[in-house]
C-alpha cells in the first residue's frame, strides 16, 4: 500500500468493522454511518488509490471488482430482485472523506427514502 487510510487500517483489523464480504482482493464492510437501510463499502485490498481520478488504465480492473462484489453481495443478501445503488464520491465537493477508492452499496428501501452516501 502506497498510504496510510482509516481504510487500510480496517484491512488490516486494527480498528474493527462489520466485514460482510472478502476475497483476494476486495473487502466489503458496514458503513458506520448508514445512509440507507442496507449501506456497504466496497474497497480494494491491495491498493490505495486516493479517488477515482487517480486510477490508472493498469488498474482499472480494481473498479470492475468492486462493483461485481457489490453485485454478489446484493444477490446473495436477497437485494437484487428490489434494486440497489452503487455510487463512487470523488474528492471533497462530492462527500468523500475517506481518500481511499471505495463503492458504496445502498439497498433495503426506495431510492427517494435514503440519503446520498457521504465519505
Amino acid at each position: 500500500m502506497t498510504s496510510e487510510t482509516l481504510f487500510s487500517k480496517i484491512i488490516r483489523r486494527e480498528i474493527p468493522a462489520t466485514i460482510v464480504y472478502e476475497d483476494e482482493e476486495v473487502l466489503g464492510f458496514k458503513d458506520i454511518a448508514p445512509q440507507a437501510p442496507v449501506h456497504v463499502l466496497f474497497i480494494p485490498k491491495n491498493e490505495v488509490i486516493p479517488t477515482l481520478d487517480d486510477v490508472t488504465p493498469g488498474q482499472a480492473h480494481l473498479i470492475g471488482k468492486l462493483a461485481l462484489a457489490a453485485a454478489q453481495y446484493a444477490r446473495e443478501q436477497g437485494l437484487a430482485e428490489d434494486g440497489y445503488r452503487i455510487v463512487m464520491n470523488c474528492r471533497e465537493h462530492a462527500g468523500q472523506t475517506v481518500f481511499h477508492i471505495h463503492l458504496h452499496l445502498l439497498a433495503g428501501a426506495p431510492l427517494g427514502h435514503f440519503g446520498a452516501p457521504g465519505q
